[in-house]
């Protein structure tokens, strides 16, 4: 979803020219696009992931996580209920985008979108968290999506009343949270989902999930079949394959299938029965050629520099010793392989998963989901564009550097987009801990926009409702209630002096953030003694928490804006 940059924008175009030299004309970054627009496909693969097992985390919790680019952010606490023999549950088409109407504009709650066919329901479904991608439940059961990309034979499109395919990620995902106390019942679950029912992409490609509980932690990938596939035939309406992540080992999706080799004896890996004919028979396999059979290079096509460098990232930073990594730091010695010149690894080079030679926290990862390259030669503030003269006539970088500016200015100053691990949306990173009852023990630690700008409030499993704050947003109407309106509005601010606003930011927001780490161990106990005398008192005590924790950063930003505003937008600027 691109970044609302009108606000203010014109501001921060006319003050980005009027910080170059008189007479330049902004240097275009070599071998760069100038800044094309980014539409498409590309649009939607703005979801990074990472997993981590309970062996790799500094506390022995199991995490998964999310960054999502999808415009419905909004959350809904969905109770858990009893239905009748014989009800039948309704799949729907538009949760990620608002609905399925043309003007996409925020379903009432409780309204998912178009319902474009139905499964059998069951007798009693879990409470769990509803997002455009529903992310925990009741049970500890986290998931995390990314948007892959897949061979163009097998892409389903969606026209209503003619598509045969019903079943997307999202409302899958739904399914799962509804149902499912483990996340390898889960992964069983959504592959039986798509194969029964055909899986349809809501986004254009294929999907990755990471699954998770307590114990265990799973990569799971899903391709269509094509649009030629009917509920009747006896074949499957999807092909996928889902492996057990080791318990100390750490797990990055980039919006790439990282599966390779698969091992049908394996018990910690499932696939469907479809995953190897499909490639043979459409003849992108060929089993007498004596190679092994490789899923990703079978399904998946060429990997892209903006997949590449996430990962590199994250697993070098993680696992710096082991391999010889990619040298992509500003600081590296200048040649042949350094700035937009470099020779590109391949998806083979990244093991599936590996084992991170440090602990890692909750807090590790939200700093990865904050990361915009910084240091690296994908930092788009170190673009040349950005230096202006400096004191003693040396070269400095502009104060209105940003890695967040919109597609039109970055066609203006010629920049050289790179995305950062993020996109503006909304996200999460859920830590799942086994020696706590479900309701303390999950946390779902949840931004809105942009992680790089946003706080995360931490929500508890056993909360039955949010601040209304987290449930309003409408892309087109701004709104004083909306706590993703308050973070954006922060954020298109902070591009009047960007380099100096970021420091405004931390000074507000971190010190609140970082109380929330050091309170968890109080709040953890005090909901568990009163889960053992009350669960409900439990449940009021979190969820009045909670509630009271998003009103407090709302006010905050709503005073940070103030501060901005004030500092940055008279003639000092």
């Amino acid at each position: 979803m691109r970044s609302k940059s009108l606000l203010f924008g014109s501001i921060v175009l006319a003050a980005s020219l009027a910080a170059l030299p008189p007479g330049t004309v902004p240097p275009a970054a070599a071998g760069g696009t100038g800044g094309a627009p980014r539409s498409g496909a590309a649009d939607h693969e703005g979801c990074t992931v990472i997993g981590v097992g309970r062996g790799a985390t500094v506390d022995g919790s199991v995490i998964t996580s999310h960054t999502d680019c999808c415009s419905e952010c909004r959350i809904q606490v969905v109770p858990a209920r009893t239905y009748p023999r014989g009800a039948r549950a309704p799949v729907h088409w538009g949760m990620v985008y608002f609905g399925a109407g043309d003007d996409r504009r925020p379903l009432p709650p409780g309204d998912f979108g178009k319902v474009i066919g139905d499964i059998a329901q069951v007798e009693r479904t879990y409470a769990y968290f509803h997002t455009g991608y529903s992310q925990m439940n009741e049970k500890q059961v986290a998931i995390g999506e990314s948007t892959c990309s897949q061979r163009a034979e097998l892409d389903v499109p969606f026209v209503a009343g003619l598509t045969r395919q019903i079943m997307t990620v999202e409302q899958a995902q739904v399914f799962a949270l509804e149902r499912c106390a483990t996340a390898r019942d889960a992964v069983r679950l959504i592959g039986e989902l798509v194969a029964t029912y055909g899986f349809l992409p809501s986004c254009g490609g294929s999907e990755a999930l990471c699954i998770a509980d307590p114990r265990e932690l799973w990569e799971m990938e899903i391709c269509s079949v094509g649009p030629d596939w009917t509920p009747g035939s006896g074949k499957p309406g999807a092909i996928w394959a889902a492996r057990r992540i080791p318990d100390d080992h750490v797990v990055v999706i980039a919006n790439y299938f990282r599966i390779r080799e698969i091992d049908p004896k394996d018990p910690e890996t499932l696939a469907s029965p479809n995953y190897l004919t499909e490639a043979v028979s459409r003849g992108w396999y060929d089993p007498k050629s004596g190679r092994p059979f490789v899923w990703q290079e079978a399904y998946a096509p060429p990997i892209r520099e903006g997949n590449l460098s996430r990962m590199w990232l994250i697993t070098g930073l993680l696992a710096p010793t082991l391999k010889a990594w990619p040298r992509r730091a500003l600081a590296d010695a200048a040649g042949p392989g350094t700035l937009y010149a470099q020779d590109f690894e391949g998806a083979a080079f990244y093991p599936f998963s590996f084992k991170p030679e440090k602990k890692i926290s909750v807090r590790d990862v939200i700093a990865f989901q904050r990361s915009a390259f910084e240091g690296t030669i994908y930092d788009m503030t170190q673009d040349p564009a950005w230096m202006v003269p400096g004191a003693g006539g040396k070269t400095a970088k502009s104060p209105l550097a940003s890695p967040f500016i919109s597609p039109d200015l970055e066609r203006v100053l010629r920049i050289r987009h790179h995305r950062t691990i993020a996109t503006e949306g909304y996200g999460m990173v859920a830590q799942l801990r086994s020696w706590l009852p479900d309701a303390v023990g999950g946390i779902y630690w949840f931004y809105v926009d942009n992680p790089f700008v946003s706080p995360y409030v931490p929500i508890y499993a056993g909360v039955t409702d949010v601040s209304p704050l987290y449930k309003t947003y409408d892309y087109f109407a701004f709104s004083e209630s909306s706590a993703r309106w308050a973070v954006d509005f922060v954020e298109k601010l902070m591009l009047l002096r960007w380099q100096a606003a970021v420091r405004d930011l931390a000074d507000a927001r971190d010190p609140v953030e970082g109380g929330f780490f050091t309170d968890q161990a109080g709040v953890d106990a005090d909901a568990v003694a009163r889960l053992k005398k009350s669960p409900a008192e439990a449940a009021r005590y979190l969820t009045e928490l909670t509630v009271g924790r998003m009103e407090k950063l709302v006010r905050l930003y709503r005073d940070l804006r103030l501060k901005l505003l004030t500092k940055y937008s008279g003639d000092g600027v």
